[in-house]
């Protein structure tokens, strides 16, 4: 009964809204307190933001918890959220950082979210997506991204940084990188990369691969000069009992 009473307690709103907010002011306070040594592309970022009217942000699912820490909340954000649990956690980040949501992913929600997403780009709003998450592989870019820059003109830039001493979480498949405060750190956004309307199948998979590799490349060198170990991409998620059982049955 009591410990029934404590998950009740944990999985509610309330508790995911305490989460959320103690989980932004713990990362304000690493911002706060890193010693930036480089901060690279922000300035081009909103350049590029004010000549396009508005950008496609991504990044890895292992490094999102210090992205939005730079962002300029008098540019309209919203980010892709899973309508989940942990989503609904990031959510409550994402609203102390100024920054907007979409619900939607892969398995729910996903073609009222795609248009949501297509319509704020029209609208003159940024938009945020996480390219391999929740299910991965990790740091390997899906072609969601190219499919809205293709579509709308806007251009993909993509957020990256590195702090010393962070922990990184092995045990999750996205090596999650969990920072601590009063270190040294490095954040860094890619060049823009505008997807042309006509560009062939083939030509998508040459401006992904360049895409994921340019973003892996500035990730590795800034875990370099961080101390960091090497992170390996290519990781996925440890499959559920109810989605094994639902894959099992599936067409049954």
């Amino acid at each position: 009964m009591n410990k029934q009473w404590l998950k009740d307690i944990i999985k509610s709103s309330a508790a995911e809204k305490l989460i959320g907010s103690f989980a932004y002011y713990y990362l304000k306070f690493v911002g706060l307190t890193t010693r930036w040594k480089s901060v690279t592309g922000v300035k081009e970022t909103y350049e590029t933001l004010q000549k396009d009217g508005s950008i496609i942000v991504i990044g890895w699912h292992g490094r999102t918890l210090i992205m939005p820490y730079f962002w300029n909340k008098s540019s309209k954000l919203n980010a892709l959220v899973s309508p989940h649990r942990d989503g609904r956690m990031i959510m409550y980040i994402l609203e102390k950082f100024g920054i907007g949501h979409i619900s939607g992913s892969s398995d729910k929600n996903a073609k009222e979210a795609a248009l949501e997403l297509m319509q704020n780009l029209k609208d003159g709003n940024s938009i945020a997506i996480i390219p391999d998450g929740p299910r991965g592989p990790s740091m390997e870019l899906t072609m969601s991204p190219l499919f809205y820059a293709q579509k709308s003109g806007k251009p993909i830039l993509g957020i990256t940084y590195s702090i010393a001493g962070s922990i990184v979480v092995n045990k999750s498949w996205d090596d999650m990188l969990i920072p601590l405060p009063f270190h040294k750190g490095k954040y860094a956004i890619t060049p823009p990369v505008y997807i042309p309307a006509d560009a062939t199948p083939e030509q998508l998979e040459e401006y992904r691969q360049k895409i994921e590799n340019d973003l892996n490349e500035l990730t590795w060198k800034l875990d370099k000069e961080m101390g960091l170990p090497y992170i390996q991409k290519g990781k996925r998620p440890r499959k559920s009992r109810k989605e094994l059982y639902e894959e099992q049955h599936r067409g049954k």
